[in-house]
């Protein structure tokens, strides 16, 4: 057996060697059972379905988020600890996804590997995501990956005592719970975000002035009487280099709520005009493809120049961190999506964004209801880049605690 055989990372109480098996020799295989969308309720049994186990859940099952009307004797249930990875998806990356469910009673949906052990279950679903790529290379297919527990069976492990497991397990399992506590405190400063929106652009909620007295009523205006639009530069995407030479571009696959323009990779040698330029705090709005209508708002790093189909605001008469709220709104984006287009990518104009007829308060309520909501914004912000951290401290130590 190698010397290597241990983490880089490792509780000092312990030094034995890691042993290698094979996942047959700890492992009992099974499979979930067809849990279709029409068979989720309000009411019934808590399920899991193969998708969630993509876009819901991660190493640790502890909520469920599904319930199913089917009887359980149609259905196959989940005995406490039993680690479930999907056998069927889009691309092999997606079925390299362990999680280990903790509690019994649960139905496990169709396309669904389960895997019983007498190991640490919580561990061996830790150390499975972090194989993900060795895993990836069992799946098999093209245009629909399958991941059989045949091929599951050969994967090659090496497994600490159990006692080791238990520590490891325990050790993550804190991090997962902070992760967890972050993830919600997000969700909640959100939906906050989008109830405020929503109040103050009905003019539900209003502000007063410093002597306590109603603002003026709101106006009913289009944007074109308190905006202009610049449209993006033409760059020649032929041009397009990675390398960091001259200009960055934003292009519309950057616009993402926030660009960081840190984190623009693609530069050009052309020069436009400097009507073409953002810094810190300019936003703009994707004009064309799946993505239409998506804004973004400068955060970090200097300055770039706008891509074609790319529309940068500008006030003529207004707050513009107000407008910046506005664009947000679930009553804009609506908007968006009804103007009719005549080809088969999404597309939008400038005219038709400045056409849009809203009601807008004087400008002093604008700055107040534009502080205001920008400070829930720095809040979520904050929250993210905690959560960030945290999930990328646990992507390190995952990397440096499994051999």
């Amino acid at each position: 057996m190698s010397k290597n055989n241990t983490p880089k990372l490792r509780f000092s109480e312990f030094s034995d060697e890691w042993e290698e098996k094979k996942l047959e020799d700890i492992a009992n295989f099974s499979k979930g059972k067809g849990i279709s969308k029409n068979n989720i309720s309000k009411e019934g049994i808590e399920c899991i379905r193969y998708g969630e186990l993509y876009t819901t859940y991660n190493e640790k099952i502890s909520r469920i988020v599904s319930k199913t009307n089917l009887a359980k004797e149609d259905l196959i249930l989940s005995e406490k600890y039993d680690i479930i990875i999907p056998t069927s998806g889009e691309t092999a990356i997606d079925l390299a996804t362990a999680s280990c469910v903790m509690k019994k009673g649960v139905a496990i949906g169709g396309d669904t590997n389960i895997i019983k052990t007498k190991e640490n279950s919580l561990f061996l679903s830790y150390y499975l995501n972090n194989k993900q790529k060795e895993i990836a290379s069992l799946a098999q297919g093209v245009s629909v990956v399958h991941l059989y527990s045949s091929a599951l069976k050969k994967l090659k492990l090496n497994l600490p005592k159990i006692k080791e497991q238990e520590k490891i397990s325990n050790f993550l399992t804190k991090i997962d719970r902070k992760i967890t506590i972050l993830e919600d405190k997000l969700s909640y400063f959100k939906d906050f975000k989008k109830f405020c929106l929503q109040q103050l652009f009905t003019q539900k909620l209003r502000f007063k002035n410093a002597n306590g007295e109603n603002y003026p009523d709101w106006e009913e205006k289009k944007l074109n009487d308190i905006i202009t639009l610049q449209g993006g530069f033409a760059f020649k995407s032929s041009l397009f280099t990675k390398e960091k030479i001259k200009n960055k571009v934003i292009k519309i696959g950057d616009i993402n709520n926030y660009v960081n323009l840190e984190k623009i990779d693609t530069y050009s040698a052309e020069t436009p005009d400097e009507i073409y330029k953002v810094f810190v705090g300019d936003f703009m709005i994707a004009l064309s493809g799946a993505t239409f209508g998506k804004n973004g708002i400068v955060k970090e790093g200097g300055f770039a120049y706008i891509n074609q189909r790319i529309a940068l605001f500008n006030c003529k008469n207004c707050n513009k961190k107000f407008i910046y709220q506005l664009i947000n709104t679930s009553l804009f984006r609506y908007y968006l999506d009804t103007i009719p287009t005549s080809s088969a990518q999404p597309n939008i104009s400038n005219k038709d964004i400045l056409n849009y007829k809203t009601s807008i308060p004087s400008l002093e309520e604008q700055e107040k209801i534009a502080n205001f909501l920008t400070n829930i914004d720095k809040k979520i912000e904050k929250i993210e880049e905690e959560l960030n951290k945290n999930q990328e401290f646990k992507k390190g130590l995952l990397q440096q605690m499994f051999v």
